[in-house]
């Protein structure tokens, strides 16, 4: 029963999330917000508001084409001050006009770094045009610059090599899903709660990273451990100040269903409050060179997310499987009356099971804030997919979660290959989902009934 109102309830919330991702993500023009600086060419038509600080706003345009703007392309952003080296401040990918806006510290001597490898596929920088532009901002509020560029045309790149680069992102982005969504098959197993707030859990996580490194000083790689730490205090804490009252008072899955889908409301809100709704960066590894290996190329960052990701989910799986905390986790599952008249203390295996799943969870949104940027709505655009590999690979199974999330992962990555829009690639990956459910309503590696 649980898989079917699971099942139902998600694909319920597949249909209803996409307009509302985009919804939130939408707002006024920043031409009319009393944030923007006066003096400032018009932003009409941008999709985000302008950063309430200090920020540079570069236009990208190829001056071979009639200065047409170039969409699409990443520019970082570094601080450069005599006698040391250039500091990451931030990144932005420019919009359809060619726009990019990087919040910066305050006044100073910045350099804009153009990312080659997201040139639109044929083109490349010609001789004459250099991948950096140095830009002083005098005074605070925004800094407007022009980097026009020039491009020639290239051979096509294979289609082999466009393949193997597919892959690879997929089957990165389909292991940060499946940190999320082994939280998420924890939790839903042991409690059979459908938590609708764990997009803001990977969303926390990020936050954590960002505050312990940019609020801190702490270096990325100890700010992110200090973020999964973080991430697991919150997952007991919100169960003993939640969910164990309500748990304890009989209250029903529905009604509990409907409290994270407030919960997750809450922290929403809280976390635009907090950082608004500009973009965020970390203070190392936001822009780094691949290389290659082989048929493949990766930059060391991402190298290091799949290596992280494999361990961790290898050693989770270890434990679940091998250990006595998870053997109660698979009995409480099954069985929880069963489970505490054995004398087994089922509140204490509930609590460690939300300890566990927050922190894959935040760890995912750490190593999502490393590869990318952090924003408010990261976690809850993010949810939907997690949803999607949970259901797709079958509810009650830990293998079940995790071939799901390989499978969106890859299928949202490739999909472009094959025709689907880069603005809408989840789409793919959301019709290989409701086709196999057609088919298997278990999912792919579930079962009928529901198991531990």
């Amino acid at each position: 029963m649980r898989q079917r109102v699971f099942t139902l309830v998600s694909v319920v919330f597949f249909l209803l999330l996409l307009q509302p991702a985009n919804a939130f993500a939408e707002t006024t023009s920043p031409s009319a917000s009393p944030t923007a600086p006066s003096g400032t060419p018009s932003d009409e038509g941008a999709e985000e508001p302008l950063p309430d600080g200090d920020y540079i706003r570069v236009t990208l345009t190829d001056r071979d084409k009639g200065g047409a703007p170039v969409p699409d392309v990443r520019l970082t952003v570094a601080a450069v001050e005599e006698g040391s080296e250039p500091e990451d401040v931030g990144e932005d990918v420019t919009d359809d006009q060619g726009i990019a806006i990087i919040e910066t510290p305050g006044p100073g001597t910045y350099v804009v770094t153009l990312d080659e490898d997201t040139l639109p596929d044929g083109v490349e920088l010609n001789d004459a045009t250099s991948t950096e532009l140095e830009i002083t901002a005098r005074l605070g509020g925004a800094t407007n610059a022009a980097f026009p560029i020039g491009t020639q045309a290239v051979n096509e790149v294979p289609f082999s090599e466009k393949f193997s680069v597919a892959m690879m992102s997929g089957i990165k982005f389909g292991l940060l899903v499946a940190l999320a969504a082994l939280g998420l098959s924890l939790i839903f197993g042991t409690t059979g709660l459908t938590n609708f707030a764990h997009g803001e859990l990977i969303t926390l996580g990020a936050l954590l990273a960002y505050v312990f490194n940019r609020g801190i000083g702490l270096p990325v790689i100890v700010a992110g451990i200090a973020a999964v730490v973080a991430s697991a205090f919150f997952g007991w804490a919100q169960d003993k100040a939640l969910w164990a009252p309500l748990r304890r008072r009989g209250t029903g899955l529905i009604a509990m269903m409907i409290v994270s889908i407030g919960f997750g409301l809450f922290l929403r809100n809280v976390f635009q409050y907090t950082i608004g709704s500009s973009r965020k960066s970390l203070s190392e590894y936001v822009n780094q060179g691949r290389r290659d290996y082989g048929p493949i190329s990766l930059a060391d960052k991402e190298l290091a997310i799949i290596v992280i990701s494999l361990v961790t989910i290898t050693i989770t799986c270890i434990v679940l499987m091998r250990t006595r905390l998870g053997k109660a986790m698979r009995a409480v599952s099954d069985n929880p009356a069963l489970s505490a008249s054995s004398g087994m203390k089922v509140d204490r295996v509930i609590s460690n099971v939300w300890i566990l799943g927050t922190a894959l969870t935040g760890l995912s949104g750490v190593l999502l804030a490393i590869n990318s940027q952090i924003n408010f709505l990261m976690g809850f655009k993010l949810l939907l997919l997690v949803f999607a590999g949970v259901t797709l690979g079958g509810l009650g199974t830990i293998w079940g979660a995790l071939f799901g999330s390989m499978v969106i992962g890859i299928m949202v990555e490739v999909g472009p290959l094959f025709g689907v829009p880069s603005s809408i690639k989840e789409v793919g990956a959301l019709v290989v989902l409701i086709l196999v459910l057609l088919v298997r309503p278990q999912g792919i590696l579930g079962r009928r009934e529901r198991i531990g």
